[in-house]
């Protein structure tokens, strides 16, 4: 077993009574291990905290890795790509920045998740005329990242 399989299987113990945390991703980069979380109603310091000692007290109980290594246990964060369909659920009324597959970009409301696409609202302008709103469905394999739009106005 990898050390990436078993941080995920060690992170998916601790948050297995907490059925409103996930795992996002795990990375082990040269001694660098990155455990990224996330919850439906987002995620404490407390959470992070919590899954870090379990994750951590293992490793080193098992001797998993070999030399000193870095474990960062975080939140995905609002800057990370969306890359899970939980996580596009979560963010449904928010608005979203889509680059698509063909290079193209897309930039809002996430009106609905559906098992294969987002239906997004967003605003289009013609030459001379008011911007209207339209929903445009994006099916999920046409999507090479999605981000959560941050608008300071």
């Amino acid at each position: 077993m990898s050390v990436e399989q078993r941080v995920r299987e060690l992170a998916e113990e601790k948050i297995q009574d907490r059925a409103d945390l996930f795992i996002v991703s795990v990375k082990v980069q040269n001694n660098k291990i990155t455990l990224l979380l996330d919850g439906d109603n987002g995620l404490s310091i407390d959470d992070c905290a919590m899954v870090s000692r379990h994750v951590g007290f293992h490793l080193e109980e098992e001797n998993l890795m070999s030399d000193a290594y870095n474990l960062e246990v975080s939140s995905a964060g609002l800057e990370a790509p969306l890359v899970l369909d939980r996580q596009f659920q979560k963010n449904v009324g928010r608005n979203l920045l889509i680059k698509k597959t063909d290079g193209t970009k897309i930039e809002g409301k996430l009106l609905r998740n559906e098992p294969t696409a987002l239906v997004i609202s967003h605003a289009v302008k013609e030459k001379g005329k008011k911007a209207q709103l339209i929903e445009t469905t994006i099916e999920k394999e046409h999507i090479a990242s999605a981000k959560v739009s941050i608008s300071f106005k």
